[in-house]
């Protein structure tokens, strides 16, 4: 394989792409996130055949300390420093990372899994070669792009396999030959029919239905003699595709978007009261209907007499089937455990810490954030507060809990909250690991967390509201990125204190959708969506009116439509396996595969197990696929591509 890219062109790059199975040389870069690239040739005078090749690039990654705009730089992908004596980079750093680099004539098949986000490659032997999964986006344009040079059919036996077909293996020629035989190409019916349609469709459409069984039940009728040239089948084929679609001939086929069911009111119910919260304990401190109490925080939060305790449950410090006795035991667990990681970076002395750059540039990058958060507030007011060192304090000691993720810019704004409502230092670090937890996509180092909710929020509002979706597409804002700060710390910039709080809490509950915050997002964007449209604003103008939204949401307003928009989609006869796939719904595609032809990208979670605890069948690890059957299928169908 030639390595001198000036003889090559990318002709598609993809960024966010994980590594899960590659040969033993790089095993290494196993679970390290890549960029995959596929390379073609250019053409040069005498050449005769294109070569290409597929290439995945590992990315080297670490926080950038120097972000100054906390709006919207969250993690830069900078190149990892890498410490000598001189302070310079090794010469051959850069060098010695390892590119996988694979030849297409090498790849006998793929196979797509997990959703579309799992593309295995496969070789002659049915040996895997590589696997890559698609954090962000999936491998559905990867796919487009490997079908425009490669002969591909779905095997029979597996709809979610695609086999690579030889043109040159004598099956195949066979079967060309057997095919010719027929002589479609001359068969002067055939292309009238096809002239006839594009020019009239209804007639020409009934007259094709008539020859149809003209041709079962006798023979076809040979007295047809306009003939469209043989070569134009695709084109002709793509005319009349477009001809059905717009006003040509005399008939117009107008084409109706389905609509969304009628939406439905959900007001806000009131708070979970003390008493109603004491009621769902029993004898031994244990919560008896979990679901259900989690239901009633959905409609209408907590109260703030029971917030303190309740929110120890919602965020995993005290287990939902705990007893009273064991949360009690559990307190001194976690409270020992603390100020063990705590006590190890504040014995960290000057020499350890000038010899720790990483350490030094997350110690610096919190200081700089705690001074600036939340200093509007009577709680973190004032020079030298005590409540500022002691958020301080937390998110340097959940530097050592998590390192290899540390403290990235924002994560003082989901702490901020809970230390308010807790006053305690233990257990609102252990509450911010909880909700770190939920969130920890939203900070990854390459934002392939963030690009992916924005990603789905745009499929979201394209399901929901076509025309503001469709509107945004033509004024370049479709990658969503005005609503970055949103759903990066859960809209805490646009609410106050107390709404923060009950919005919160209300998401935590996971009710009545995962994902549910970008359904809330809809519905802000729909109710300023007459704003938008009608003063025509682009990027920057949508931005400075998203931004001028802090304060002036009415967060039960914005609850009680997003609430009403999930049931209209749920109750979308339109709904598709995409959607949810969002908002974890059932997967049609899933549920009824003996029954319901899906998309080979409708492909179960290879991750999850089955219901009696063992592997699915179409686990990528499980699967074996014999060469007979791989030659098999390409004899069959490499016709039929």
């Amino acid at each position: 394989m030639d390595d001198e890219f000036e003889d090559y062109q990318d002709v598609l790059s993809q960024d966010g792409i994980l590594l899960k199975q590659a040969p033993s040389t790089y095993i290494s870069f196993i679970n390290t996130i890549g960029t995959l690239y596929v390379w073609e040739s250019i053409e040069n005078e005498g050449s005769t055949m294109k070569k290409r090749f597929l290439e995945w690039k590992p990315n080297d990654v670490t926080v950038d300390s120097d972000v100054q705009d906390q709006e919207w730089a969250v993690v830069n992908t900078v190149q990892k420093r890498v410490r000598t004596l001189s302070g310079n980079l090794p010469p051959d750093y850069y060098n010695r990372l390892k590119n996988l680099k694979i030849g297409f004539d090498d790849i006998k098949s793929f196979r797509i899994a997990n959703n579309n986000r799992l593309l295995t490659f496969f070789d002659g032997a049915s040996e895997v070669m590589c696997s890559f999964l698609f954090q962000h986006g999936n491998c559905e344009y990867l796919v487009e792009v490997l079908k425009s040079f490669l002969k591909l059919g779905p095997s029979r036996r597996d709809k979610h396999l695609f086999v690579v077909y030889d043109a040159n293996s004598p099956e195949y020629q066979e079967l060309t030959k057997t095919f010719a035989a027929l002589d479609l190409k001359n068969d002067s019916s055939l292309w009238t029919m096809f002239k006839n349609i594009k020019e009239h469709p209804y007639e020409g459409s009934m007259e094709a239905f008539s020859k149809v069984t003209n041709y079962v039940y006798r023979s076809v009728d040979p007295g047809d003699t306009d003939i469209l040239p043989q070569d134009d089948l695709n084109r002709s084929l793509s005319e009349i595709d477009e001809s059905i679609t717009q006003s040509g001939g005399d008939y117009e086929v107008v084409q109706q978007l389905p609509q969304l069911p009628k939406r439905k009111d959900f007001p806000r119910c009131r708070p979970v009261t003390e008493e109603q919260w004491n009621a769902q304990f029993n004898y031994e401190g244990q919560l008896e209907d979990v679901e259900s109490l989690k239901v009633m925080i959905f409609r209408g939060g907590i109260s703030p007499s029971i917030r303190k305790e309740a929110w120890k449950f919602l965020l995993d410090y005290y287990p939902w089937n705990s007893t009273a006795v064991e949360r009690q035991k559990l307190v001194g667990t976690r409270s020992d455990e603390y100020y063990v990681m705590k006590l190890q970076w504040k014995s960290f002395t000057k020499t350890q810490e000038d010899n720790f750059s990483d350490f030094a540039q997350r110690k610096s990058l919190i200081e700089k954030d705690v001074n600036r958060t939340d200093r509007n507030l009577d709680f973190y007011a004032g020079d030298n507060n005590f409540n500022l060192q002691t958020l301080n304090d937390i998110l340097m000691t959940y530097v050592m809990y998590n390192f290899d993720l540390g403290y990235v810019q924002g994560m003082s704004d989901l702490l901020s909250p809970i230390l308010m409502l807790l006053e305690t230092e233990c257990e609102s670090f252990w509450c911010f690991v909880g909700f770190m937890n939920k969130l920890i996509s939203n900070f990854d180092i390459d934002q392939a967390g963030m690009k992916e909710q924005l990603g789905n929020l745009f499929t979201l509002l394209s399901f929901v509201d076509p025309g503001l979706a469709s509107y945004l597409e033509s004024h370049d804002c479709a990658n969503m990125f005005f609503c970055f700060r949103w759903l990066l710390v859960w809209f805490k910039r646009e609410l106050s204190n107390d709404e923060v709080l009950r919005f919160w809490e209300v998401l935590w509950t996971g009710y009545p959708c995962q994902n549910f915050h970008l359904l809330v997002a809809v519905a802000i964007l729909e109710h300023e969506r007459h704003a938008m449209i009608e003063n025509g604003y682009g990027f920057t103008e949508i931005l400075k009116h998203i931004n001028e939204l802090n304060g002036n949401l009415d967060m039960s307003l914005m609850l009680n439509k997003a609430e009403g928009i999930f049931y209209q989609i749920k109750e979308a006869d339109h709904l598709t396996d995409n959607i949810r796939f969002i908002l974890g719904l059932p997967i049609l595609g899933i549920q009824n595969a003996d029954s319901h032809e899906s998309s080979p990208f409708d492909s179960p979670d290879v991750s999850s197990t089955g219901t009696n605890g063992t592997q699915p069948r179409c686990s990528v690890e499980n699967v074996r696929i014999s060469p007979d059957e791989m030659s098999f299928d390409r004899s069959i169908n490499s016709n039929f591509l």
